[in-house]
């Protein structure tokens, strides 16, 4: 599976990072240095921009890397990192920070979600998805309601690919009661539901009304979880008008014990499935 740029970039800044500390400089000292602002060294080290492959030398230098295998594979994930991914040509459409969590849901291993109001992205129908985005883009241009279409369904070919992710999902009950698009578009999306979760590599589990208060009432999440351990997991949380990256070591630990106690106190994924079954045919 080729790894997205989005990826490259953070695990190229992870490295990085490593390389300073074990120089014992911090980022103020190496941006004095190189003539650059504090800024610029944590952006690259956090992976949220792309970095010149001259860039990357002139750090390794300063840094005192002499291992020319360490030099070469560095230099050329900064140059593979500028690449674009398919998602990028839609960026205009996209709401802030959504580009950077396609580029890491591309790249994950598994997918932990929990959503409340709404069935996750990767598993809408064309018709429910466009009736989301309408009503939450308030107003939207065609094109851009198109490009979002686009792109959402596009992300659906991770869970039917090669190797494809493996997802597992925590929905709350609300979010198969709210009628999205009209009775036929509802009727449609909880019937792709089902045929989803006939897939080996989805689970879908719904937290049902009488499990009462939970620790995850604050909202929907998203944990990902890649193949590399040299990747550390994350978290995304959407927001009406912009996403967060996650990756604090902590907030990770109480995302993914608040998963653990959502799965726990869900329905079964066959008790699931019966659940959803009965609403189609209500």
């Amino acid at each position: 599976m080729p790894i997205s740029p989005t990826a490259r970039r953070r695990r190229l800044g992870i490295e990085l990072r490593r390389l300073r500390e074990a120089s014992g400089l911090n980022g103020t000292e190496v941006a004095a240095t190189l003539g650059w602002s504090a800024t610029k060294v944590s952006r690259i080290e956090t992976g949220r921009v792309s970095v010149h492959h001259g860039d990357v030398s002139d750090l390794l230098d300063h840094y005192k890397v002499t291992d020319d295998t360490l030099r070469r594979e560095l230099v050329a994930l900064a140059r593979e990192s500028r690449q674009k991914g398919w998602w990028h040509r839609h960026r205009d459409a996209m709401k802030a920070g959504f580009d950077s969590y396609i580029g890491f849901e591309a790249d994950a291993a598994v997918v932990r979600t929990y959503e409340v109001q709404v069935i996750p992205g990767l598993l809408q129908t064309e018709a429910y998805a466009r009736a989301v985005i309408e009503a939450t883009a308030m107003r939207p241009s065609a094109g851009h309601l198109e490009k979002k279409i686009g792109v959402r369904l596009a992300r659906q070919r991770l869970l039917t690919r090669d190797d494809p992710i493996r997802l597992h999902v925590v929905l709350d009950e609300a979010a198969l009661v709210r009628e999205v698009g009209g009775p036929e578009t509802m009727s449609g999306q909880l019937a792709s539901l089902l045929r989803w979760s006939e897939l080996p590599n989805v689970t879908i589990q719904v937290l049902p009304f009488r499990s009462g208060a939970h620790p995850a009432m604050d909202g929907p999440f998203v944990l990902l979880e890649f193949p590399d351990p040299a990747d550390p997991d994350l978290v995304y949380l959407e927001q009406a008008t912009s996403g967060l990256v996650l990756e604090d070591a902590d907030e990770l630990a109480k995302y993914a014990q608040m998963f653990e106690d959502l799965i726990n106190r869900a329905l079964a994924a066959e008790e699931s499935v019966t659940l959803i079954s009965s609403m189609i045919s209500s």
